[in-house]
Parts: structure tokens; sequence; C-alpha cells
């Protein structure tokens, strides 16, 4: 009975303090959510999801090898540079790690960056990391699908 009661109050008092760890469930739809989020900003270039979730020392790798960050990122979208046509999130998998999470997707997309087509099949890997209460994402990295 002292181990179930020790339990309850270990439990409740780490509720109180914010330290009991969200249900796995419950990280994967609030980071596919987040996910979809971007993708639908993305679509409509709309850089407001990419300035609340994209981290300040958010770094992206591009599948042409070229890193950039976070202001980067943002003014890309904003100045009409990056534009999509159509974009998928298909084959998406989550996977926790405390205060980690990586989701791995795969993308059918028809845009262009500055001018130069960048349509075509991309696998994407996105970390994220859970600061303050919320999820950011702290880096992404894109790689070509039989190109």
């Amino acid at each position: 009975m002292r181990r179930i009661l020790a339990a309850v109050a270990m439990s409740t008092s780490l509720s109180i303090f914010g330290v009991a760890k969200d249900k796995p469930g419950n990280t994967d739809q609030a980071v596919l959510s987040i996910e979809k989020e971007m993708l639908n900003a993305l679509l409509k270039g709309d850089a407001s999801a990419g300035e609340r979730y994209l981290a300040d020392t958010y770094i992206f790798t591009s599948p042409e090898g070229e890193v950039s960050n976070k202001a980067q990122s943002v003014a890309d979208l904003k100045s009409g540079d990056l534009k999509f046509q159509s974009a998928t999130l298909d084959d998406a998998k989550v996977s926790v790690y405390g205060d980690t999470a990586i989701v791995t997707f795969a993308s059918a997309d028809k845009g262009t960056y500055k001018g130069k087509d960048i349509s075509g099949k991309t696998r994407w890997t996105d970390v994220f990391v859970k600061r303050n209460g919320k999820w950011q994402i702290v880096a992404s990295h894109g790689s070509r699908i039989g190109h």
C-alpha cells in the first residue's frame, strides 16, 4: 500500500511541476500536426508557421546540400524565392526520445527556388525539441529519392 501511495504522490508531484512526459501518442500527434501546418503554410507562401515553429538555432540542409538558418528560410518564403504549387507528406513516422522527436517522411513536390525547378521526390528528417512546453524544429534535412 505504501508503494502505491508513494507512486501516486510522485506522479502527482511530477505532473504539478511539469516533469511528467507526454504520452508517445500525444507527441506523435503534436509534431505531425506541426508538420501539416508547416506544409499548408508553405503551399500558401505563408512564413508565419516557420516563424512560430522553427527554433532560432534552426539549421536546414537542402536536398542540394545547401545549408541555411531560420532567418534565411523565412525570408525565402516571404520574398517568393521559394514557391510550391503542390507538396505531399507521405509515409510519416515519429520516434520520440524524451523531449526530442524525430519525424521522417517522404514528399512529392512541385515548386521552384529562385526560379530553378526543385520538383521531385524527397525523403526528409525533421528534428523537434520540446522547449518551455512547446515543440520546435531545430534541424531539417532532405535527400532526393531516385534522382
